[in-house]
């Protein structure tokens, strides 16, 4: 017979740990609770993929810990060149790293899962 016009293209299975993860003793999936990052297409019930052993960077999506809460925001740096946490929802406010604040760079995002059923 002849082949169907959807075969060219078909690609060849796809392993969603060879695809999402880079170092896999150092990654890790969080479940996205809230609407912070909504722009960043970030949505609430996402799975992350957040892999710890990359070092954050500006411009970066990091999962921080601040005063011992978790939250999902962009790193970046605000306009008196103070470290920042930005979401990318303009209901949400800037959160500026201080001294004296209690604030962990868990890990960088690298991924994101959503099921749709």
């Amino acid at each position: 017979g002849f082949p169907s016009p959807a075969d060219s293209h078909v690609e060849k299975r796809l392993d969603l740990n060879e695809f999402l993860i880079r170092h896999d003793a150092a990654t890790f999936f969080v479940r996205v609770k809230g609407d912070s990052m909504v722009d960043a297409g970030i949505l609430d019930n996402d799975v992350l993929v957040v892999d710890r052993s990359l070092a954050p960077r500006q411009g970066c999506i990091v999962v921080a810990v601040v005063d011992g809460e978790f939250t999902v925001k962009t790193l970046g740096c605000g306009k008196d060149g103070q470290t920042c946490l930005e979401p990318a929802n303009k209901k949400h406010s800037v959160i500026p790293i201080r001294d004296g604040m209690n604030v962990e760079i868990w890990g960088v995002v690298t991924g994101s899962i959503r099921k749709y059923k």
